[in-house]
């Protein structure tokens, strides 16, 4: 089975006409059917992608403002989804957000093709600045959320900074994903380092 018949097209902006989730999901496999094909991103033009799906140039352009934004739209879709976060206490949902990064590391560990597009996307300006605005910037976001709560509630310090503290946390299964992609990134890590982390960052009562 290829990447492109194991995921479904993310969701897109309709623009002019009723989405088509059909059509939508055509063009997705289509731009992943030429990547899998050994098409570099950079010769991918809407002309091609428009081809290969089967469809008009025009039905894209409804949909995506250009292939940048297009290509952030497949990547999503190789990409394990994002699951919801428990919102039981900022413990929980600090070791949902790093299990998201766990399982991202894993995919893009067993898809040579999703690890490829990584390398390339981050080799060109435009993509990279469009997958960072669409999600890594709101992944951040919602770190720094978790733990302004966390310091509001009283689960954890108030004097560090809170974009220090999600690098803290995030840091060790950044590091494990991508700068040592021989290291193991087991079941249970996730819990591991937040539970380790929280062991010095708590308040200390006086």
């Amino acid at each position: 089975m290829s990447l492109a018949d194991s995921h479904a097209a993310p969701e897109a902006p309709a623009r002019g006409r009723p989405r088509s989730e059909a059509v939508e999901r055509a063009i997705v496999e289509g731009v992943m059917k030429l990547l899998e094909d050994g098409v570099p991103l950079a010769e991918l033009s809407i002309e091609r992608i428009a081809r290969t799906a089967g469809v008009g140039k025009a039905t894209i352009y409804r949909r995506w403002s250009g292939k940048e934004e297009l290509f952030v739209d497949v990547i999503r879709a190789a990409e394990p989804a994002d699951s919801e976060l428990p919102g039981t206490s900022m413990r929980d949902d600090l070791v949902a957000l790093l299990e998201q990064l766990r399982r991202r590391g894993l995919v893009s560990r067993s898809s040579a093709l999703l690890h490829n597009v990584y390398a390339q996307m981050k080799s060109s300006p435009k993509i990279w600045s469009a997958y960072h605005a669409t999600v890594v910037d709101p992944r951040r976001r919602l770190g720094f959320e978790i733990l302004r709560r966390g310091q509001r509630n009283g689960e954890l310090r108030t004097d560090i900074d809170v974009e220090l503290l999600n690098d803290i946390f995030v840091g060790p299964m950044l590091v494990r994903s991508v700068m040592r992609p021989d290291a193991d990134l087991p079941e249970g890590l996730s819990e591991q380092v937040v539970d380790a982390v929280l062991d010095g960052l708590r308040p200390v009562s006086s």
